[in-house]
């Protein structure tokens, strides 16, 4: 091979190191070998070796969402891609920007045991499928597929021959630069329409999502002028903690008190948020308000609710606009915050230790004294299950960059590779990862050893009640017998020690502070198991 050649694998390993990739995640077999070994060996890259190809793909998911890069995982081909087909939905319906570099089997090599047409895998999932054409345009083919990750926002599976793997090409560096997209304010007759809307509001309140994370100093401003109460979607949680203004969620994840706040209210301005459908209570909370809904996606607005007004502009520099044009007009403010309780109603009440059988801990009163003790500086993710929704009500995080769902598919067993992609993103924060015992024996503790492996500051909460709690209460529900979705785990706690890691069993609220005090002490990844019992697990709040 001359200087001035390399064969494919290696172009393709430093085509990803030409868009600022030095991490990728990954499990080998033989049709991607050569091009992660090229990585790592040949362009200084670091490799993250999953136990299971569909890990890899999650663990990219977390890591674009923590870094902002583009997520990159390799895998190999037939069930090296079909074991990914999970995880390439989880990133699609999470819009998350990954590249999957995936080997195929020979063209030349139709009964191979291996070979299953990959493009209708990739299809069904809804990611984009990008083919390697010739080895001469395998660096051309990546450049492309990094575009489309970035401006599809999902999944893109490179699909590589492995007989062109060997091919010798001359590597020419190929970026395609995303074009520019310019913040901008509406003008015209629905922005007229939308300003004399909040101008004659007399309860206005603001609705906050992550896409107006950026946007919070002026979104506070724009509620202390009008005077309007302030809440978050999920994905926008702790945007506005410690603000008087602040009432929590809206949607049904709201207190009672924050609830009648968002009842009381004759209109809501959006922003940066796409109205899911448990934001609105299936649409009951908007009913006999005007909705103005504020997105710089097209595609996000009118997604799940048809608001009265929809403004394609950037959050934060229309609510300096409504905010001028307030002060212009000489509107006064509406007085609907000093009709708040004096005391903080985004908080829901505590929890009862008194509360839970022998030698079982009663969840909420752990998820509050978890709230207080767990690293501040944490980044939080949840995986699936009925717990979910109490983690998400009394565990708080820094801001909304700091809190990612895992189950955007719905599917449970997905947190813990989430949770270490999160942690090779920001390594010098501790990565707090909440589960349910049944989503941790699906996928979690196959992965739990790469978090030990490669040495993560990783805490893991297990919330396990013994059964798939969301149909053990429908069984319940029904005066059924509930034994087919009961299960006599292991101890988690042991099996982490087992895998190389810390563990502590919680079954009391003595035992949940000997955790805590081994969370402060922890050395490296630790599993605290907190035994719950399945018939007093606090039902989702849905």
């Amino acid at each position: 091979m001359s200087d001035q050649k390399q064969y494919m694998h290696q172009s393709i390993a430093q085509a990803v190191c030409d868009h600022g990739i030095d991490t990728m995640f990954g499990l080998v077999g033989d049709a991607n070998l050569f091009l992660a070994n090229h990585f790592v060996n040949g362009c200084s890259g670091t490799m993250v070796p999953a136990a299971h190809e569909g890990g890899t793909v999650l663990m990219a998911q977390a890591y674009a969402q923590v870094t902002g890069k583009v997520g990159v995982a390799t895998v190999t081909q037939g069930p090296g891609l079909t074991n990914c087909f999970t995880a390439l939905r989880e990133g699609v319906v999470g819009r998350s920007p990954i590249i999957l570099l995936c080997g195929d089997t020979p063209a030349t090599a139709p009964f191979h045991p291996q070979n299953i047409d990959q493009r209708e895998v990739v299809k069904a999932t809804g990611a984009g499928f990008e083919q390697v054409k010739a080895p001469e345009t395998a660096a051309r083919d990546v450049a492309t597929a990094f575009y489309r990750a970035r401006k599809e926002r999902r999944p893109i599976v490179v699909n590589i021959p492995t007989d062109f793997m060997w091919a010798e090409v001359e590597h020419k560096p190929v970026v395609f630069p995303l074009p520019e997209t310019h913040s901008t304010v509406t003008e015209g007759p629905v922005h007229e329409e939308a300003i004399g809307m909040i101008a004659s509001a007399k309860r206005p309140l603001i609705l906050a999502g992550a896409g107006a994370a950026s946007a919070k100093d002026k979104l506070i401003a724009l509620s202390e002028r009008l005077e309007a109460p302030l809440a978050t979607t999920l994905k926008g949680t702790g945007l506005f903690a410690g603000h008087p203004n602040n009432i929590g969620y809206f949607g049904t994840l709201s207190t009672a008190e924050a609830y009648d706040v968002i009842g009381a209210a004759d209109c809501v301005i959006v922003f940066g948020a796409w109205m899911h459908f448990l934001t609105t209570d299936r649409g009951e909370l908007l009913k006999g308000k005007r909705v103005i809904q504020v997105n710089n996606s097209l595609s996000d607005a009118g997604a799940f609710y048809q608001p009265d007004a929809v403004l394609i502009a950037d959050a934060g520099q229309t609510a300096d606009n409504i905010l001028h044009w307030m002060d212009e007009a000489e509107v006064a403010p509406s007085g609907f915050t000093r009709e708040l309780p004096s005391h903080d109603i985004s908080k829901h009440p505590k929890g009862d230790p008194d509360k839970s059988e022998e030698g079982c801990i009663n969840l909420e009163y752990a998820l509050d004294r978890l709230n207080e003790a767990l690293p501040k500086n944490r980044i939080m993710l949840t995986d699936g299950g009925r717990y979910i929704t109490e983690v998400w009500c009394r565990v708080s995080v820094p801001d909304p960059n700091s809190f990612h769902m895992t189950d955007n598919f719905a599917a449970i067993g997905q947190g813990m590779q989430q949770a270490i992609g999160a942690a090779h993103g920001d390594p010098s924060r501790p990565v707090v990862l909440f589960m349910g015992d049944g989503g941790f024996m699906m996928g979690g503790a196959n992965e739990f050893n790469t978090a030990v492996r490669t040495k993560r500051d990783l805490i893991v909460i297990i919330c396990n009640d013994s059964a798939y709690g969301a149909e053990h209460i429908q069984m319940l529900d029904r005066q059924m017998d509930p034994s087919l979705t009961e299960f006599n785990w292991p101890s988690f706690a042991e099996v982490a020690k087992a895998m190389g890691g810390e563990g502590v069993q919680v079954t009391s609220p003595e035992e949940l502070e000997t955790a805590i005090a081994a969370i402060n002490a922890r050395k490296g990844p630790i599993i605290v198991d907190l035994k719950l019992d399945p018939n007093s697990v606090p039902r989702m709040r849905m």
